[in-house]
């Protein structure tokens, strides 16, 4: 499903609904130079199709105290689908880990994972990320700065 057959309008709709997800369909219809009707079924289309997947608010982890982020390389015990299964149920179900990404490389699994503090992390590290179904190890990565957190890059 990669090769959908996006125009520069579909292309346009991502590109300004990536960057403001609350625009209104009359200011987006303008922008991309269409009227509401075919914009709102471009919208819906994309919607349908999964190229939007939903819609939400980004929220600013310095003002909600949990700034603190740190990467950990995680190396398995065992790569079978079963134990690659248990271990991404287990990472859904733990909230301070906001990314996991399976890695072809020298470990497993990347995290990202955000705390308020380095002392909350070592917590998070102890009794939740080292406890996952078949970590054999991990190693961390603390980050001293977000240079860049956006989403996808310029669709258009």
């Amino acid at each position: 499903m990669s090769n959908l057959d996006l125009d520069r309008h579909d292309r346009a709709i991502l590109s300004y609904l990536s960057t403001d997800g609350r625009i209104s369909i009359t200011a987006l219809a303008e922008a991309i130079g269409l009227s509401k009707t075919p914009t709102q079924a471009r919208l819906r289309r994309l919607e349908t199709l999964g190229v939007i997947r939903g819609y939400r608010a980004i929220l600013d982890p310095v003002r909600l105290g949990i700034d603190h982020v740190a990467f950990v390389e995680v190396k398995l015990t065992d790569t079978r689908e079963a134990a690659l299964t248990a271990f991404n149920q287990a990472v859904l179900a733990t909230p301070e880990i906001e990314q996991a990404h399976l890695i072809a490389g020298n470990f497993d699994y990347l995290l990202k994972v955000r705390t308020p503090d380095m002392r909350a992390y070592r917590t998070v590290l102890a009794e939740k990320v080292s406890t996952l179904p078949y970590v054999a190890s991990t190693s961390t990565y603390v980050a001293m700065e977000a240079v860049k957190e956006d989403g996808l890059a310029d669709v258009t």
